[in-house]
């Protein structure tokens, strides 16, 4: 079930001389942050590649970074998501990801569609890799109906597969395996497994950023 944002909060921002309130997600996308903390339906999916379309029309040589906290998402809206992030990649544009603390199914494959080197997640942050099924689009009607849906879902499966296995490094004969059974990762295990590439660690009391972060969110020790 889709989960309703609650209206974000308003913060000052300056703008020359004038000092103005704004809403914080809106804050954020001025660094060139994205927010992705609900489950990811064909709304949310197409506000956030306006977003990117935007940010990469604004300046293609400045990365971006998406904040990832969520419990999954529809297949073929997330997969809209990561072509649209895989076009950036492919223009130059830095895309960073980071895990903050659970991401599942397509949440924990967008994790993984940042920029190599650039794929990141905080000491505490867990992921559970999943397939997708008939729970996604239930489907009523004829068995030839139902049998077409079916074979829809195995070939965006697949999709998920195959580009998992990109990211990854995995076989996707491996990844079937892995993903036959809901597969639970902690933040080391996903560094090992090719998920991601850095676990962040805060460096002294308070997170204090200097602007040195990797990430954009305070000083953190990559090791």
């Amino acid at each position: 079930m889709p989960i309703e944002m609650k209206p974000a909060p308003q913060v000052p921002y300056k703008m020359g001389d004038q000092h103005i309130f704004m809403d914080l997600t809106q804050r954020l996308f001025r660094e060139r942050i994205l927010l992705i903390t609900g489950y990811i339906t064909s709304d949310i999916a197409n506000n956030l590649i306006a977003i990117l379309l935007y940010l990469r029309n604004e300046d293609s040589t400045k990365p971006i970074t998406l904040y990832c906290n969520g419990v999954g998402g529809e297949v073929r809206s997330t997969m809209a998501l990561y072509d649209t992030i895989e076009s950036l990649k492919e223009g130059g544009m830095g895309v960073s990801t980071l895990n903050l603390g659970f991401c599942v199914g397509m949440g924990a494959f967008l994790c993984s569609a940042g920029t190599p080197g650039r794929r990141y997640a905080l000491p505490n942050a867990r992921f559970l890799m999943q397939k997708q099924g008939l729970m996604e689009f239930p489907v009523r009607g004829q068995a030839s109906d139902i049998a077409l849906e079916v074979s829809q879902i195995m070939k965006q499966n697949v999709a998920v597969t195959t580009s998992l296995s990109k990211m990854t490094g995995q076989t996707s004969s491996k990844l079937d395996k892995d993903l036959a059974r809901d597969f639970y990762l902690t933040a080391e295990e996903a560094v090992e497994y090719g998920l991601i590439d850095k676990v962040l660690e805060p460096q002294g009391v308070g997170w204090e950023s200097d602007g040195k972060g990797e990430s954009g969110m305070g000083e953190f020790d990559s090791g």
